[in-house]
């Protein structure tokens, strides 16, 4: 499972023009889920995600984590992030999981950020061609894989 993740100042996702959802303050993650991936990985890259240490504190040092600051989190799901692009210029997506299985992944990704964050986090639709906005703050971009854990 990978997690691209950015910290921003707000971002929102429209399907067919029409907004879904949107946060102010807080982190904006794409997440790719691959065919080996399980539950374990869910909990791992999601208690890794809500307690990195990466909002400023009163010193403007990258201290706080989202949880700490009881930030919104908006969560896109993008099987492009596990591209394999070694051979020729047509990225492959055999690593992907197939919908069947990444969906209940998924869900249970958002579920388990909802329960660590103690409210709602946001989402994209599952496989839906969306327009993702944002103002990255920073610019703070951090790939977690978490098949990397050491």
């Amino acid at each position: 499972m990978i997690a691209l993740i950015q910290r921003v100042n707000e971002a929102s996702v429209k399907i067919d023009n029409n907004e879904i959802s949107s946060i102010k303050k807080g982190l904006l993650i794409f997440l790719g889920i691959t065919h080996n991936d399980d539950l374990d990985d869910v909990s791992w890259l999601c208690n890794k995600i809500v307690n990195l240490r990466i909002f400023d504190d009163s010193d403007g040092i990258m201290n706080r984590s989202c949880i700490e600051e009881c930030l919104d989190i908006l969560t896109i799901s993008q099987f492009t992030l596990h591209a394999r692009t070694k051979k020729g210029n047509r990225p492959s997506y055999i690593d992907s999981a197939v919908p069947e299985n990444a969906i209940p992944l998924y869900n249970s990704f958002i579920s388990s950020l909802d329960k660590l964050m103690n409210k709602k986090t946001y989402t994209g639709e599952f496989g839906a061609d969306m327009k993702v906005s944002l103002i990255n703050n920073g610019p703070v971009t951090i790939i977690i894989d978490s098949k990397n854990k050491r």
